[in-house]
């Protein structure tokens, strides 16, 4: 099939590719995985699992979400709020490199490893296959992903017999299942492994499993962790279960199917009893039953948006090669030598929204680092929160593609921060409120860990808060609002009354010390530091918590004393700056970059997340953003081997900049270039870390919404970025700010017909190119719009 790709680009004929129905969104192989970067996943939030696919050696890598080396600590320096007034001295001195000296020494602590404990594989299910001959031609192999059943399978033929696989993870009944059937007269012959360091495997039974151990970090016993177990059955329709090493071996099965739970102490239960209970619970469940409420759970979800493009191209080529016939690695590389494959597009778009599913039930963590698929025990960086940039950015776009319910994972990590974030406000800083810094674990810690060039920043509550409230701006859930958002919001603000200070020199108020994330700055010949006052970042994201404080109190019509010193704090506070060059300044003073392509673009966190920077209503500084966009992008920064979110957040700014076609560019790099076979973005350095960069898929995920809809102030933009080659498409059940759900036809580029559904009855104005109508709404009524935006 790839040599009929090649052949494909050397002659031309008319193809058209449209997403048909829901059965089309699979992602699909003639191969097994070569690695476990390939592998596909499936998950109910807190249960998850890959398999490799493979004809004689299957490997199912199982996570639970709770499995954590180490335990709580304190995690502050205790000498940091006596040194804050001697730092912030220093830099407005312009001695940055003496201040971030003290900074390391006096007020952080050094990494545990990279900083925090480690999020831990729970181990490898081995299935190993004996075939009557074994040298025979494998036939009619197909490994798929099934994104709207969220099931992953794969079936072949080896010498005239039939062999099938499923594997899921439910919701429902709390467990992996994999079944596993053949129509051999003389069934299945298979021996299933469980491998994991530092474990104990003991059977129960003829055909039990159970597994226990501690999640120590790797050499260290004497870590700590939490204490889990898991529990493997097997239920087979015929032939025989026996014991053997670390296993069971089955013997002359028609059908096997093997059932896990999986349990530990760290919400305080036994691990042992919790599983008995969940294995208890299967007894009356067959896989039918299983299998349909599994179905009805993740549809619930996963259908409530639906994206079809549709798009006539030039496919070089003898005869017509379909969409459907196409294996995803295939269309892939057909995407990444130049092909339109909209499909490819489509799928892309929904494995996002699967992974955010899949991975971030209410109940559960919240999405890692790398998201809760990790392979080993010592994953780069701990497989940690890295709250600076890529966990919010997994949850980009949640509210947008209509799954609100998965962001609360992720508010309530930010919401259990604040017992140890008290401390650490109020030992590093002298101040009340909460803080935390750039990281953090299951563990909750908020101290300065690590080193200042991203440890010294304080803005993870109050980025939090950002995307709690607009939860509310997108859902309108008042008692959400008042009991969960408002307390976070409030004592993230609270922090910032206390730490912000006056510029001696300009007489605004500034953050500081504070980091740009990961970057440096030279001030002087030979000198560079990344410890500075005022930061954009900081200076955007805290007017932004102040602002929609500020609009909270108001709706909620409390704590008038509390947001009316908001209100006098924002008015003083530092504003953006643009350089002498027109572009964006990342400091609030004009430093040189040593690396203009650095792997972040954290001072444009005010267009690509927050709303401070609009091509409409702020015009100079959305043409200065521009400049420092092109500038980074110009130097490589959509390209660096270390970081692949920082291009999905390149992406996205370039969505929020109305240049579907510039970030268009960016995104078929993401997909053809700098994704595996599964579609998972990776850089270079991820994938020889063997790690998933799930914050890439959902940002990018995001940014495809945006393209179709973008919502700010309470108005509606419909199609403000559509890239020129998507000219016709639908799109059904996107949300906006204001409570709405919006459905868009497009053909030739252009808008062809809008629904508008109201949810809360707010009024809203509907824009698409320079045309714009007022629409006073009814909740639960809907209203449509033709392509001049007239009612009908």
């Amino acid at each position: 099939m790839k040599f009929l790709l090649h052949i494909i680009l050397l002659l031309s004929c008319i193809a058209s590719v449209c997403q048909a129905d829901w059965d089309e969104l699979k992602l699909w192989y003639d191969e097994p995985a070569s690695e476990w970067v390939e592998s596909l996943p499936v998950g109910n939030g807190r249960l998850l699992a890959t398999n490799q696919g493979g004809v004689y050696r299957e490997v199912i890598q199982m996570n639970e979400d709770t499995i954590w080396s180490g335990g709580a600590r304190i995690t502050d320096n205790p000498e940091g709020a006596e040194y804050l007034p001697v730092v912030r001295q220093l830099i407005f001195e312009g001695k940055y490199a003496e201040a971030q000296k003290i900074c390391q020494e006096k007020m952080m602590l050094p990494h545990h490893a990279h900083g925090v404990h480690t999020y831990q594989t729970l181990g490898n299910l081995i299935l190993n296959f004996e075939y009557n001959r074994p040298s025979a031609e494998v036939e009619d192999y197909r490994r798929e992903l099934d994104l709207d059943r969220a099931v992953s399978s794969v079936s072949y033929k080896l010498d005239g017999v039939t062999y099938t696989r499923e594997l899921f993870s439910s919701v429902v009944d709390n467990c992996l299942v994999v079944r596993l059937s053949c129509d051999s007269a003389d069934g299945m012959y298979l021996d299933a492994v469980f491998e994991r360091p530092n474990v104990t495997v003991r059977h129960e039974g003829k055909n039990l499993l159970v597994i226990a151990g501690t999640a120590t970090d790797k050499g260290n016993d004497q870590s700590g962790g939490v204490a889990y177990e898991a529990q493997i059955k097997i239920l087979n329709e015929n032939g025989s279960i026996s014991p053997i090493k670390d296993g069971l071996r089955i013997a002359g099965s028609h059908q096997v199917e093997i059932r896990i739970v999986a349990a530990t102490d760290y919400h305080g239960q036994n691990p042992h009893t919790e599983c008995v209970g969940q294995m208890e619970a299967l007894l009356s469940r067959d896989f039918s039953g299983l299998l349909s409420d599994h179905l009805e759970e993740h549809r619930r979800l996963f259908r409530r948006v639906d994206l079809q493009f549709e798009h006539k191209y030039s496919m070089q080529g003898i005869g017509m090669v379909m969409f459907e016939q196409m294996t995803t690695d295939e269309l892939q590389l057909a995407y990444r030598q130049g092909l339109e494959v909209p499909g490819l597009l489509e799928i892309y778009f929904q494995l996002g929204r699967y992974i955010l599913i899949t991975g971030s039930r209410p109940g559960t963590q919240a999405i890692n680092l790398w998201g809760k698929w990790v392979s080993t025990i010592d994953p780069a960086y701990n497989a940690d929160y890295h709250t600076n940039i890529n966990i919010p950015m997994n949850y980009w776009p949640a509210l947008a593609t209509n799954l609100a319910e998965c962001n609360e994972p992720f508010f309530d990590l930010i919401d259990e921060l604040r017992p140890n974030g008290r401390n650490s406000a109020r030992v590093t800083y002298d101040a009340g409120g909460f803080v935390a810094h750039h990281a953090t674990d299951a563990w909750r810690i908020t101290g300065a860990v690590g080193r200042p060039t991203h440890g010294m920043w304080v803005l993870t509550p109050a980025w939090g808060a950002h995307q709690m409230w607009k939860h509310y701006l997108y859902t309108g859930d008042q008692e959400y609002l008042t009991s969960k958002s408002w307390p976070v919001m409030k004592e993230a603000a609270e922090f910032f009354i206390d730490y912000l200070v006056e510029d001696p020199r300009t007489g605004f108020l500034v953050s500081g010390p504070s980091t740009s994330p990961e970057n440096t700055f030279r001030y002087a010949r030979g000198k560079s530091a990344s410890i500075s006052m005022a930061p954009t970042m900081d200076m955007q994201i805290i007017s932004d918590l102040f602002a929609n404080c500020i609009s909270a109190g108001e709706e909620l019509g409390m704590d008038t004393e509390f947001t009316d010193t908001l209100a006098e704090m924002k008015s003083r506070l530092q504003p953006m700056r643009i350089g002498s060059d027109g572009r964006l300044m990342e400091w609030m003073m004009e430093h040189e970059e040593p690396r203009p392509g650095h792997k972040h673009c954290s001072h444009l966190w005010g267009l690509c997340e927050g709303s401070l920077i609009h091509p409409q209503e702020t015009t100079e500084l959305a043409q200065a953003a521009r400049k420092s966009l092109d500038f980074r992008v110009e130097h490589g920064s959509a390209i660096t081997p270390v970081f692949r979110g920082n291009t999905a957040w390149i992406i996205r700014s370039f969505v929020r900049l109305w240049d579907g076609n510039e970030a268009y560019k960016h995104l078929r790099y993401m997909i053809g270039s700098s994704s595996t076979r599964n579609l998972f973005a990776v850089s270079g350095q991820g994938l020889s870390r063997n790690m998933w960069e799930t914050d890439a898929n959902l940002g990018c995920t995001a940014a495809i919404a945006d393209m179709l809809v973008q919502s700010h102030a309470g108005t509606l933009y419909l199609l403000p970025a559509l890239p020129d080659v998507l000219p016709e498409g639908a799109v059904r059940g996107l949300r906006t700010e204001g409570g709405f759900e919006v459905d868009i036809e497009w053909a030739d580029g252009k808008l062809k017909k809008a629904t508008i559904h109201s949810l809360d009855g707010n009024d809203c104005i509907i824009a698409n190119g320079e045309r714009k109508v007022a629409l006073a709404t009814e909740s639960d009524c809907s209203y449509s719009f033709d392509t001049q935006l007239n009612k009908f």
